[in-house]
């Protein structure tokens, strides 16, 4: 008899289901370079979602696995290839740069993982190129710049100059405003982009003082923010060529350019679909505790990598923690049921979300720190314009 039970054991051991002792996730970012002042604050924050979370999804224990992209596509897809071949994580995430994406992206979907974008939109990845196990906690790259268009509009503001650099995200956002503007384009620069990038400004905007047009729209993330927004009031263009901006100022600008009073700023409007003032509960912790650990606002960057960490969890705790359950994590990614900083959201047919978008304003706290507050909804519930292009229902 005890033979018995002890075979039968046996046998059940092999029916059971092989529950992974971890959930491991990669997380792509640029942690080397002058990107790395972006990559720091996406890496905080996924910090911060761990200890949010106990170091556990579920049962299983959270193993993630930081990656450096280097600033470059190449690199890029050979952190991903480690990922996915030499450590087998279950989820890779990050990615703040759209080339650097659209490099890395078939190594992770030809390998039949999950990939989820924390950051960059490429217009690409929302049509043609759209696939089951790709999704977003950010946004397709045109739809900030299209928010900020119609901003200018009711504004009536009725001519405008371009400056954005010259890679698939900059073009992305150039298309954006110019979709939905309905004013003048007086004048457009694309500017040299990478590890190399241009930060020499002074000719492009003399030709946009130069130009008449009513204001300037800019795109330039990172430490080019900085060096753009000294340069523009050096110029003093603040009360000839207002600056409406995406991506540009933010949480991770602006203690620099506070820091170094260039007041031009305050008053600048800037399009997002999130904001540090939003009034959910999931947003208060995220934006109070990110400042009491790390002494700063947490950016949108930050923000959408929190957010990509508990869109994870949910498939994960969904599934009961069956990571095989490929069909079952995908069915609860698209479901989008977790708390989002941002607040609800729904996803389109090609898993980038349906979202509102708000016209944000620099302003001081009441501490004296620079940072920005929603002024206004423009977009509720947008979708982008390229999931036409997307073979999935």
């Amino acid at each position: 008899m005890k033979k018995f039970i002890a075979a039968a054991l046996a046998a059940s051991m092999f029916t059971l289901p092989a529950f992974a002792a971890e959930v491991k996730v990669g997380f792509v970012t640029t942690l080397t370079t002058g990107g790395a002042v972006i990559g720091k604050d996406m890496e905080n924050a996924v910090n911060l979602a761990s200890a949010h979370m106990g170091g556990k999804m579920g049962e299983l224990d959270l193993n993630v696995i930081f990656a450096d992209d280097g600033f470059k596509p190449e690199t890029g897809k050979q952190a991903t290839d480690k990922l996915v071949k030499q450590d087998d994580v279950d989820f890779v995430t990050g990615y703040i740069w759209s080339h650097v994406l659209l490099a890395s992206r078939k190594s992770v979907l030809d390998q039949g993982k999950f990939l989820i974008s924390a950051n960059a939109g490429p217009s690409e990845m929302a049509g043609k190129l759209c696939h089951e196990n790709f999704f977003s906690t950010s946004w397709q790259n045109d739809q900030t710049p299209e928010a900020m268009g119609e901003v200018l509009n009711q504004q009536g503001v009725k001519s405008l100059y371009i400056m954005a650099p010259n890679y698939a995200a900059g073009k992305d956002m150039v298309a954006g405003v110019e979709r939905t503007f309905k004013g003048e384009i007086k004048g457009k620069d694309l500017t040299k982009w990478g590890a190399d990038a241009q930060l020499d400004f002074s000719a492009e905007l003399a030709k946009a003082k130069a130009s008449g047009a009513e204001g300037i729209f800019v795109f330039y993330p990172g430490a080019a923010a900085g060096a753009f927004v000294k340069q523009y009031q050096q110029a003093g263009l603040k009360d000839i060529l207002p600056l409406y901006s995406v991506f540009t100022i933010d949480a991770i600008s602006l203690p620099k350019l506070q820091a170094a009073n260039f007041e031009s700023v305050l008053g600048s409007k800037t399009t997002q679909q999130w904001d540090p003032s939003l009034k959910n509960e999931q947003n208060k912790r995220f934006v109070t505790e990110f400042k009491a650990r790390y002494g700063s606002y947490p950016s949108f960057y930050a923000a959408q990598s929190y957010d990509a960490m508990f869109l994870i969890k949910s498939a994960v705790e969904a599934v009961g923690g069956d990571l095989t359950n490929k069909d079952g994590i995908r069915a609860a990614l698209k479901t989008a049921n977790y708390d989002s900083v941002r607040g609800k959201y729904t996803y389109g047919n090609n898993n980038f979300p349906i979202q509102n978008f708000y016209l944000r304003e620099v302003v001081k706290d009441n501490d004296g720190n620079w940072t920005t507050r929603v002024a206004s909804t423009v977009f509720e519930n947008n979708q982008d314009s390229h999931a036409k292009d997307c073979s999935m229902n």
